[in-house]
């Protein structure tokens, strides 16, 4: 609780209480300081060597500004603090292209929806010294390549789920794109970033994929919905079996064709040398007899 101040009352931390001709009157209140950003960031208090506060008026800054605060009474204000969250390295300059994974739903369902964009899923864990080395330039390349999609999985918070992808050494990237699935997968350091730079060069480029989007593969996915600590449920698509092609009728014109050579009358043999010779003897005997 805090009294307020006029023009009259001075604090001093000699004798720890205010100076001033009237405090009977003034009610206490909770003071409540709006952050704005006419204002200066930081709050600079003048106190003499000793660290006494002469009751000075406060200078925050900026354009040289001073600022006296009037708080009127009241019972009821509230005290409000807001206290300024610090990023985490892999929440630093992220570009509008990259986007944290939440689960194995949201990752399969991103792979989908990309459609014929080139897609990078980057594996990574906050511990991971490589990973955070690598992250500024991971960033500067996704706002080069503002088409291609990045998808950040957070390995300490899905370890089960990266068991399940065989994912087991950080950093790890794996490049998607239409109806064609995963292009290539790998893993960079800092000081092998060419291999990133070379793989997204050669995948970029712009093409139409001929079908959907494949996304994950039919093993990966099985096995997500198998692990039990995802909440994760895949159903196989059902196998039809393959019909049998009926073999094409025999055209009218061909029957009656071999019909027709079927009805001709067979070719009679010519006879061998060997008969013909016993014929002509025997033509021979005939002649000698009469």
């Amino acid at each position: 609780m805090a009294k307020i101040i006029s023009n009259d009352c001075r604090f001093s931390s000699r004798n720890h209480g205010f100076g001033c001709n009237n405090l009977d009157n003034l009610s206490p209140v909770m003071i409540k300081m709006p952050v704005s950003s006419n204002l200066g960031s930081n709050l600079a208090v003048r106190s003499a060597a000793d660290g006494e506060f002469f009751g000075r008026r406060v200078n925050l800054g900026g354009q040289g500004r001073r600022v006296c605060t009037q708080v009127a009474a009241a019972s009821d204000v509230k005290m409000s603090i807001s206290i300024g969250k610090s990023l985490r390295w892999w929440e630093k300059g992220v570009q509008p292209n990259m986007t944290e994974i939440i689960g194995a739903e949201d990752l399969v369902e991103s792979l989908l929806k990309a459609g014929d964009k080139l897609v990078v899923v980057d594996f990574f864990s906050p511990g991971c010294g490589g990973c955070k080395a690598l992250h500024p330039k991971l960033c500067q390349l996704a706002g080069m390549n503002p088409d291609v999609q990045f998808l950040q999985v957070n390995y300490e918070e899905h370890k089960s789920m990266c068991y399940s992808l065989n994912v087991h050494v950080l950093p790890f990237f794996r490049f998607y794109r239409g109806a064609e699935g995963r292009l290539c997968s790998f893993s960079c350091t800092n000081a092998t970033i060419k291999k990133f730079k070379d793989a997204l060069a050669k995948h970029n480029p712009d093409r139409c994929s001929l079908g959907p989007p494949k996304g994950l593969e039919e093993k990966e996915l099985v096995a997500l919905g198998a692990n039990g600590d995802l909440s994760f449920v895949y159903n196989p698509k059902p196998e039809y079996p393959q019909k049998e092609v009926a073999q094409p009728p025999v055209p009218a014109v061909a029957a009656s064709s071999s019909l027709s050579e079927s009805s001709l009358p067979l070719p009679v043999p010519l006879k061998s040398t060997l008969e013909m010779k016993e014929d002509s003897k025997d033509k021979t005997l005939v002649s000698f007899g009469r």
